[in-house]
């Protein structure tokens, strides 16, 4: 078991006098932490390139293209509304009866999901099989809550350098794998062709090889990880004991509000861009197949991970957290603003070097809008009164974080699609998605200049 006290006494910051050497990392521990963390971003970035073509597949739009869009918004928001109303309660949960059980759960409802959305042939399918996967998935705020249980205040930053390697891997290979082995049968007929199964369920393969990653996930779990909550008590006795009416210490507004805003700027951001890349030109896209779309958002997914796993640690000692996430908010205009560029540019070039030039510099501002996230997780850290709270903060801020992931996909998308119809602005999800990331950079300014500043007032 990791040697942390976990009683509501025992503070999270470090106290005037003690010793500044930066800890080492507990590898033993971190590295199984990492690996399961590539579970969630690996399941549903294998969705993300054929999730617009399967929507066309199922026939929910009658041929209509400018309501793909639409019904992408849905489907991916189904996740995070199901999320937002569970994931406070197992992050809580987790504070009580361990860490541990809580993140099997959370694979185990991963892996039925993934399947589930595979082997679905309608619209209110796919939407139940991504609710059972939110409904049960506490896997990132409690891995969240884990990482801060085995640090302190002189690694943290460093671990969090680490952090985006699962999500890298996860959203590199995801792509990868969703876009290329979508409808095997008819890209790979030599080898798929026979298989019955898979022309009846044409999205079945890539959803079952992110499934079994998840369930390798779930056996390394149960087997290797060890519980980091010393202090646990039976779910039993906390249902007698009224567990789901006990008080909460609550984590100071700012960092609530600015995981909400991030999030919904960022969550929208990702929503539209899949389908900005498959709407057809004339429409305000980019005419790109699943095949291609994956390999861009692996790309994406790639560059994220090394740049923080090389540079946030050294950002953060330099600049601090705000900077870092004052600068990745703001880096949200500049992303909208290519999206009509870059369709301008192919309806009068076509798809050449300047268009991809474009593509390049956009996805490379998201890495500084990805590096908000770990600065927001050093003031959520921070803003839990003690230890012992670390669960329930960290919930709090993913419930309004996933709060905002139900608003940003759903909204995104259908304005996007509502701006493409006739006789509309084409520029309205344009306006949309500024008006967003100006919000963001707004609640920003409300964050003190470095978490320390609020563990001064612990």
């Amino acid at each position: 078991m990791i040697a942390h006290q976990d009683d509501e006494e025992t503070p999270l910051v470090q106290r005037p006098g003690q010793p500044t050497t930066r800890t080492p990392l507990p590898w033993n521990q971190f590295w199984i932490i990492l690996f399961l963390q590539v579970s969630e971003p690996l399941s549903f970035q294998t969705l993300a390139p054929f999730i617009p073509q399967l929507i066309r597949d199922i026939g929910v739009t009658h041929g209509d293209e400018s309501q793909v869009g639409h019904y992408v918004g849905i489907l991916e928001s189904s996740y995070y509304a199901a999320h937002v109303l569970t994931i406070f309660h197992w992050s809580q949960l987790s504070d009580h009866i361990g860490r541990k059980p809580v993140i099997l759960i959370a694979l185990l409802a991963m892996s039925v999901s993934m399947l589930s959305f595979g082997l679905s042939k309608t619209f209110p399918g796919l939407v139940v099989s991504l609710v059972v996967g939110g409904a049960f998935d506490g896997s990132n705020s409690v891995i969240k809550s884990m990482v801060m249980d085995i640090t302190d205040v002189t690694n943290l930053p460093n671990a969090f350098g680490y952090v985006p390697i699962p999500w890298m891997i996860g959203q590199t290979a995801g792509p990868l794998i969703g876009g290329s082995l979508s409808r095997p049968a008819d890209r790979f007929p030599d080898i798929f062709g026979r298989s019955e199964l898979l022309k009846t369920y044409p999205y079945l393969l890539p959803c079952s090889i992110s499934a079994t990653f998840v369930s390798i996930a779930w056996l390394v779990a149960y087997f290797r990880l060890k519980e980091s909550v010393s202090t646990k008590t039976s779910l039993w006795e906390l249902i007698k004991g009224g567990f789901f009416r006990q008080s909460y210490a609550k984590p100071r507004q700012p960092s609530t509000a600015n995981y909400a805003t991030t999030g919904l700027f960022h969550m929208a951001f990702t929503s539209v861009l899949p389908v900005f890349y498959a709407t057809s030109i004339e429409l305000g896209g980019l005419s790109l197949d699943p095949p291609r779309i994956g390999v861009i958002l692996a790309a994406q997914g790639a560059a994220h991970g090394i740049f923080q796993l090389l540079f946030y640690a050294r950002l953060h000692d330099h600049f601090g957290a705000k900077a870092i996430h004052f600068t990745g908010v703001s880096s949200g205009i500049p992303i909208v603003i290519l999206f009509p560029v870059i369709n301008a540019l192919a309806r009068s070039h076509g798809i050449g070097l300047a268009v991809w030039l474009c593509v390049a510099i956009q996805l490379a501002l998201t890495i500084s809008l990805i590096m908000c996230y770990p600065s927001l997780a050093l003031f959520v850290r921070t803003a839990a009164p003690n230890r012992a709270s670390l669960g329930a903060t960290n919930g709090i801020a993913q419930m309004f974080l996933a709060g905002a992931r139900i608003i940003g996909p759903a909204s995104a998308a259908s304005v996007f699609s509502y701006s493409m119809q006739e006789g509309h602005n084409a520029w309205l999800v344009y306006y949309f998605l500024t008006a967003i990331a100006c919000l963001a950079v707004g609640v920003s300014l409300l964050l003190p200049r470095d978490p320390s500043v609020w563990e001064d007032h612990q």
